[in-house]
């Protein structure tokens, strides 16, 4: 009988912010390892997520959705994403069912440097009506360059199988780089700083969200075996120390609440989340900050 051959390779993940990168990335892996929010440049770190089966290991890179740089940190999210396709065996460029925009062929035009495989992958289908979906694939076939374009739902789960039988298509045999049971390659502390900074962004708005950055300063079992965690909220101004403080400090008190049970899913243990918010002028322009709290361009060049 013959042997059944092993596929296995890096996969990145491409596309404007918001189009549902991470929460493909989630869905494949069978848990949250990436946050999501409804507000654009969410994902500011390359973050792997790991799917295993029987057959085929993928190392899927989750990266910052591509725009036009404003700042230091815009800056390094934009050549997080780029770096990304220097290492990678196949690239996923996701886009929303809808007409391609400047964003998007701002996108496709970068990929054609790419010397690796491009698969267009079309994501929120099940939000239009299927008439829709042929003109807007017709549309993007006109830019050629695709291997394949791949309509899905990384909500509802649509197409994901035809999405992995591609994958194993096109990937190389290879080596399982990570155990079965492993689902991304970063540490606990930066997905739990990652799970605090998602409640921020879902409990704040206007300028909050993006003047926000959280560094875990400690991870450490108690004596009575709860893992106590201590984090810092970082913000800009006095003016967003105060919002996320809240009155009373009801909402720093609410993204305790939020994010303790998102670490405790995550971690699968009891834990008890003490935070702080401090004030970092301009700390999304200041380089050495930036690289303090982990956003250090040497890590993806």
């Amino acid at each position: 009988m013959e042997e059944k051959k092993f596929k296995s390779g890096f996969v990145a993940l491409i596309g404007r912010p918001n189009v549902g990168k991470s929460t493909l990335m989630n869905y494949l892996v069978g848990q949250k390892v990436a946050i999501t929010s409804n507000k654009p440049q969410t994902t500011r770190n390359r973050i792997s997520g790991i799917y295993t089966s029987d057959d085929m290991q993928v190392v899927f890179v989750d990266t910052p959705g591509i725009f036009k740089p404003h700042s230091k940190l815009d800056d390094y999210m934009d050549k997080a994403s780029l770096s990304s396709l220097n290492d990678v065996d196949l690239v996923l460029f996701m886009v929303e069912p809808e007409e391609i925009g400047k964003g998007d062929q701002y996108i496709a035009d970068l990929l054609k440097e790419v010397k690796v495989p491009v698969f267009l992958v079309i994501n929120k289908v099940d939000e239009i009506h299927p008439n829709k979906l042929l003109p807007i694939m017709d549309s993007y076939h006109k830019l050629e360059g695709f291997k394949e374009i791949l309509p899905i739902s990384a909500t509802q789960g649509i197409g994901i199988e035809d999405l992995l039988a591609t994958l194993n298509k096109y990937l190389p045999e290879g080596p399982q780089y990570y155990s079965a049971d492993q689902i991304t390659d970063r540490p606990e502390y930066f997905v739990v700083a990652e799970l605090i900074r998602e409640q921020i962004l879902r409990l704040t708005s206007q300028e909050v969200p993006h003047a926000t950055a959280v560094a875990v300063d400690q991870m450490n079992k108690h004596q009575n075996g709860k893992l106590v965690i201590e984090a810092t909220i970082y913000v800009e101004r006095d003016g967003q120390k105060g919002i996320i403080i809240g009155k009373g400090g009801k909402m720093l008190k609410q993204v305790g609440i939020n994010s303790r049970k998102e670490i405790e899913d995550l971690l699968g243990e009891k834990v008890n989340l003490r935070l702080w918010v401090k004030v970092q002028h301009n700390w999304r322009s200041d380089p050495s900050f930036l690289k303090q709290i982990g956003y250090d361009k040497k890590e993806l060049s």
